[in-house]
């Protein structure tokens, strides 16, 4: 049997130990250094019988034993096992070790409630709320407010997350603006050599434009309940899959109540080559994040405008949602989401606002002793 070494592997030393990550297939095993070299013969396909005897030192069914080890492990792949291997070769090459080890390596965490962060906390090990150079000279900024749209300035400040919503369908025409105003396109433009580009209301990179956005409907008035594609060129709801429900957006995203109660959940992918097709450097994975956020905080503002309670997340079952969107979490992969919904009139969604007592608690800035 030929085998090859898999291309998503990192090698680092953690505590003294010599220590072996799959990334994509999620396996993270300590071993003995040599190991690096065995794996070091398997850069083109190779069987085990070739690569023993590139050792003559050593014992020769000692290093068939440490071979089968690796292979386990998903450290050395057959032919059989490379489809997988090879796609994220293809498709992350160029962002790989380094983006491709974050993104792979914080897939499918556990959603996991933390005591002891609450424990630290109560402790007094909190982190300063801000930061000050107390030694600096200041300029003490003019307190007389700007001439600018008051309309903007309520939905500014109006903003919050919420996570309690009526049980009301939401109108069809208030989710088709949210989606025009956030997902669709405002303009499109000559790039040259990159043809026809488009822009959104958001910033994004290059406009590379590489979030895609999918709709689970479960009370919008006219539509179906079911998992949509949004098509940004047509402006339309592609149907995906009409057995999709409510229930199956709350349990991928962790069962939170939030994605329990909103009539809508989007979920928002990356097609990664369109912005690995330009940016070819491991740093653009970061871009591809910050595009993430400037649309969830233009859904956001876009919501709290319509009158609608925004909800965001980043806790949802990784595979299982790539699964549920008919997606391979390697060309095209999870990255957020979110959900609005007709904020709850029952104030089950209220936020105490901080008193004495909440401030006291605070660090206000470094050194300060809560």
């Amino acid at each position: 049997m030929l085998l090859r070494r898999a291309h998503n592997l990192v090698c680092y030393w953690r505590d003294g130990a010599f220590v072996i990550q799959n990334y994509l297939g999620g396996s993270e095993v300590s071993l003995a250094p040599m190991a690096a070299d065995l794996l070091a013969a398997f850069t083109d396909w190779t069987t085990v019988d070739e690569a023993v005897t590139m050792f003559p030192d050593h014992d020769p069914d000692s290093c068939r034993a440490a071979l089968a080890e690796l292979h386990a492990y998903g450290f050395l792949v057959s032919e059989d096992e490379r489809e997988r291997d090879d796609r994220l070769a293809e498709h992350w090459e160029t962002w790989s070790p380094e983006a491709g080890a974050l993104h792979f390596s914080s897939k499918d965490a556990p959603y996991t409630e933390s005591p002891e962060v609450n424990e630290d906390f109560r402790a007094g090990k909190r982190p300063a709320l801000f930061k000050n150079y107390p030694a600096a000279d200041r300029i003490l900024l003019p307190r007389a407010p700007l001439d600018v749209d008051a309309g903007f300035v309520r939905t500014l400040y109006a903003r919050r997350t919420h996570r309690a919503f009526s049980r009301a369908e939401l109108p069809l025409p208030v989710l088709s603006g949210l989606l025009a105003m956030v997902f669709g396109p405002s303009e499109f433009l000559d790039g040259h050599d990159f043809g026809a580009l488009m822009k959104r209301t958001s910033a994004a990179g290059g406009s590379r434009h590489e979030l895609e956005a999918y709709v689970a409907v479960s009370a919008v008035e006219g539509v179906t309940p079911g998992l949509y594609h949004y098509n940004v060129l047509e402006h339309s709801l592609e149907l995906l899959d009409p057995a999709f429900t409510r229930e199956r957006a709350t349990h991928l995203s962790f069962d939170q109540e939030a994605v329990a109660e909103a009539p809508v959940t989007v979920f928002l992918t990356a097609v990664v080559e369109r912005m690995s097709s330009k940016y070819r450097a491991p740093r653009a994975y970061r871009v591809m994040l910050m595009n993430a956020g400037h649309l969830a905080q233009t859904f956001a503002l876009t919501a709290t405008a319509l009158g609608l309670g925004p909800f965001q997340t980043a806790a949802f079952r990784d595979s299982e949602l790539e699964d549920a969107l008919g997606v391979d979490g390697i060309a095209e992969t999870a990255l957020y989401v979110l959900a609005a919904g007709i904020p709850a009139a029952d104030g089950r969604d209220g936020e105490p606002t901080a008193g004495l007592d909440a401030f006291r608690r605070a660090a206000l800035y470094p050194g300060d002793h809560a």
